[in-house]
C-alpha cells in the first residue's frame, strides 16, 4: 500500500486533484467528508459540538449550520482549536477503520485540508501539496462559494501557509491555469504514484 497524504489550502482545487486521481484508481479517503459524517443528526461528534458551541449552531432540523460554527471558529483560534479537539479523533478512528479495508497493493490517497497545519507529514510516503496564490484562491471562493471577501481571507489566514505547506511537499500540483493543464499534471502525478507502487511491492520483505 502506497499511502499518499494530498493536502492544500481552500480554494487550491485541492478536491479536484482528489476526483481525478480516484478516476485513475486510486482509493481516497476524504477527510473533509468523514468530519460532515462525525457530525451528522444522532452522532456523539454533534451532541459534543453543541455543547461547546450551544444550540445557535444548529439548523430548524437540528443538523448542523456549518456556515455558522465557520465563521465563528475561523475568525478565533482557541474555538477552533476547541472544534478540532472534538473531531479529529473521531475522524481519526474512521480513517483507520477504512483504511484497513482498502487492499494492500492500493495508492490510498489521504485528503486532509490540516496535514501540514497538524504536522501529519511523516505518516505518508508521499505528501502532494495542491498549490496556487493567493489571489486565484479568493476569486475561486467568492465565484464558486459565494463566499464574502472577509470570510475568505479569515478561511486562508487560519490555514497554514502557503511556503508552510511547499516546505512539507515531495510533489507539488500547481494549480493556476485551466482544467486541462491540470489534467495533465495530474496524469503525471499519477504515473510517478505507480511506479512507486510498483517499486515498494517489487522490494524484498523487510525493506
Amino acid at each position: 500500500m502506497l499511502k499518499v497524504g494530498l493536502t492544500g489550502g481552500i480554494g487550491s482545487g485541492k478536491s479536484e486533484v482528489a476526483r481525478r486521481l480516484s478516476a485513475r484508481g486510486a482509493v481516497v479517503i476524504d477527510a473533509d467528508q468523514i468530519a460532515r459524517e462525525v457530525v451528522e443528526p444522532g452522532t456523539q461528534g454533534l451532541a459534543r459540538v453543541v455543547a461547546a458551541f450551544g444550540d445557535g449552531v444548529l439548523r430548524e432540523d437540528g443538523s448542523l449550520n456549518r456556515e455558522k460554527l465557520g465563521s465563528i471558529v475561523f475568525a478565533d483560534s482557541e474555538r477552533l482549536a476547541a472544534l478540532n479537539a472534538i473531531v479529529h479523533p473521531l475522524v481519526a478512528e474512521r480513517v483507520g477503520t477504512l483504511q484497513r479495508q482498502a487492499d494492500d497493493k492500493a495508492v490510498v490517497v489521504y485528503d486532509v485540508p490540516l496535514l501540514a497545519e497538524n504536522k501529519l507529514a511523516p505518516m505518508y510516503d508521499v505528501v502532494i501539496v495542491v498549490d496556487a496564490g493567493d489571489e486565484t484562491r479568493l476569486a475561486r471562493l467568492a465565484k464558486y462559494r459565494n463566499m464574502p471577501p472577509g470570510d475568505a481571507k479569515a478561511r486562508i489566514a487560519a490555514q497554514a501557509s502557503r511556503d508552510d505547506r511547499l516546505a512539507i511537499a515531495d510533489v507539488v500540483i500547481s494549480n493556476e491555469g485551466p482544467i486541462e493543464e491540470l489534467d495533465t499534471r495530474v496524469d503525471e502525478v499519477w504515473s510517478e504514484l505507480s511506479r512507486r507502487l510498483t517499486a515498494q511491492n517489487s522490494a524484498p520483505s523487510g525493506t
